[in-house]
């Protein structure tokens, strides 16, 4: 018998981390849309996966423009971030400008910037199946604010600070400091 001793938790959708992705869009009329989710992540070098209802005005809207935006959320915006998620468009249409987010217009795609969250994946809609919830999107351009670049001009995830949405206790997570080096580390064991 091993030493180890594991509770099941059953088929979930459990998992660390998961990104808190904030996804805009726009409406018919041009109104900004915004929606907290955490059932997504890149499925191909320029393609990311997200799983959405299809009652979600988000999902409404970009099926009618073919386009998205997904920012990190991060720390500094936490209860702006959770409101979001927490209500609906459908029944707040003025949801972003209560949550006192502000947004731009992409130049690339048919959707919203946010403004304040550093981070942002401008992205085309492949496909979205309303059975399986499945968004596919194409990302046409990954985009950061220059005040969260460090000086080689490289993305800087301690001035980004993305939360990472913790299930099993319905809590958000600050990612921490840097443990490793990728593609490097594990050379010391060849």
């Amino acid at each position: 018998r091993s030493p180890f001793m594991r509770k099941s938790f059953g088929p979930k959708p459990l998992l660390y981390p998961q990104p808190v992705l904030m996804i805009a869009t726009y409406d018919e009329d041009g109104t900004p849309d915004i929606m907290n989710a955490a059932w997504g992540g890149i499925t191909e070098d320029n393609e990311i996966t997200i799983c959405l209802s299809a009652e979600h005005k988000t999902t409404k809207n970009l099926q009618k423009r073919g386009a998205f935006t997904v920012s990190m959320a991060d720390e500094a915006h936490v209860v702006a971030c959770d409101y979001l998620g927490i209500t609906s468009a459908n029944k707040t249409p003025d949801k972003v400008t209560r949550s006192g987010l502000h947004v731009t217009k992409s130049e690339l795609v048919d959707a919203p910037l946010i403004d304040e969250l550093a981070l942002a994946l401008e992205c085309k809609v492949i496909s979205y199946d309303p059975e399986t919830c499945r968004l596919v999107g194409e990302i046409v351009n990954v985009s950061c604010d220059e005040s969260a670049l460090n000086e080689a001009g490289k993305v800087d995830p301690a001035k980004v600070r993305p939360i990472t949405f913790d299930p099993f206790n319905n809590t958000y997570l600050a990612l921490g400091a840097a443990v490793g080096r990728a593609f490097h580390d594990g050379l010391s064991l060849k």
